[in-house]
């Protein structure tokens, strides 16, 4: 789960990080109010939205009075922003957080995340903070420094320390200052169950002082249920709609720019399926995994969740029945598909348990359904069938 930059700012100032004053805005009514709470004579004022590149969208502005800054805010809210992560269509920006501003000597780049491959907490640090750290990635990675540290309670020890901070050549006093941000990161990682906290800028202002600029934070899904603290963070906004009817039945679904629609279980064999779409030229519209011990109710909710989507021309379920009864898979099937009058082709690859039995509940359906022997026959069929 992401969460907008002004809510994980919170979280690194209650765990003890630097960060500049600021105030977060959810309507212009309380705009006057808030901007009367900032001292100093520049400002900066920022989209909330769940998306990079703000800034070069014109999310992030820099203002040399209240006044500018009032007459910015009353302009941002409520404005689409395209950044290369909202995709054409944009997002709404719905809140602003608006900060005094620093007066920056150095831009530097610090993050954190759980790296899976090896089961350790990287961090990653560089010397060119304030811009895409992937576009350092590819033409400067040697400017890259990432160490990976065992996840302890009591943090990294004092050599893990220094090699972390090593690239940015601090003297003693900020390397103190350094050190006890990474301990900070690394607590918020463990006690928070995130899976990246991203510092980017770092910066070291004119009076010697490190601050956090700018910071985002992603949570582990799994572990939101022991996190109420942070599940209340959600901002259902900036989350596509079907996706947010999705969770309702722990449905694993990620809205894809397609034209067929895929049913399956299993990640492994959704992904597979969604490639040998692309396989026979088409695309898929969604990734959908409707999981291994998925009720009629949960497939039912799955199907009209594909048929939703305007671009769907067709469907593919693909399920492998091993916890998942493949006759269960089809009465939901049948049950969905007399709801919304099913009017797309459907083709349906059944193996495994009770497969059988759910072909037979198929075929006495009296729906329009292609069966298909495997996956490639399947992905044939559909790809045939919208054309």
């Amino acid at each position: 789960m992401n969460i907008h930059e002004h809510q994980a700012k919170e979280i690194l100032k209650e765990f003890g990080a630097p960060i500049s004053n600021g105030e977060v805005i959810y309507s212009l009514k309380e705009l006057k109010e808030k901007i009367s709470k900032l001292s100093g004579s520049e400002f900066v004022l920022k989209a909330q939205i769940h998306a990079g590149g703000r800034g070069k969208a014109g999310g992030v502005k820099l203002l040399k009075s209240k006044n500018e800054l009032e007459n910015a805010a009353n302009k941002m809210m409520g404005k689409i922003l395209i950044t290369h992560q909202t995709g054409p269509e944009g997002k709404q920006v719905k809140r602003l957080y608006i900060e005094e501003a620093s007066d920056i000597s150095r831009e530097l780049y610090l993050s954190c995340l759980v790296d899976r491959q090896t089961s350790k907490i990287a961090f990653i640090s560089s010397t060119e903070g304030g811009v895409d750290i992937e576009k350092i990635a590819s033409e400067n990675p040697e400017k890259i420094i990432t160490n990976k540290i065992d996840f302890k309670k009591d943090g990294p020890n004092e050599k893990e320390l220094e090699s972390i901070i090593a690239v940015f050549k601090f003297d003693k006093k900020l390397s103190l200052e350094a050190k006890k941000l990474v301990k900070i990161l690394h607590k918020i990682i463990i006690e928070k169950d995130a899976n990246l906290i991203e510092i980017n800028p770092l910066i070291v202002s004119k009076d010697e002082k490190i601050i956090c600029l700018d910071a985002k934070m992603n949570f582990d899904d799994n572990a939101l249920f022991r996190r109420p603290e942070i599940l209340r963070l959600r901002d259902l906004n900036e989350e596509d709609p079907s996706e947010i009817e999705a969770s309702k039945y722990d449905l694993a679904y990620i809205k894809l720019d397609g034209t067929i629609g895929c049913m399956v279980n299993g990640a492994g064999l959704a992904m597979a399926t969604m490639d040998i779409i692309k396989l026979y030229g088409e695309e898929p519209a969604n990734f959908l995994d409707v999981g291994g011990g998925a009720s009629k109710e949960k497939v039912t909710a799955a199907f009209k969740l594909i048929l939703a989507d305007k671009n769907v021309k067709g469907i593919l379920i693909n399920i492998f029945g091993g916890i998942m009864r493949c006759d269960v898979l089809a009465q939901g099937v049948v049950e969905a598909a007399k709801q919304v009058k099913l009017t797309v082709p459907l083709v349906v690859r059944l193996a495994g348990t009770n497969f059988k039995e759910g072909k037979e509940i198929l075929d006495k359906s009296n729906l329009k359904i292609l069966s298909a022997t495997d996956l490639n026959d399947a992905a044939k069929k559909i790809v045939e069938a919208i054309k």
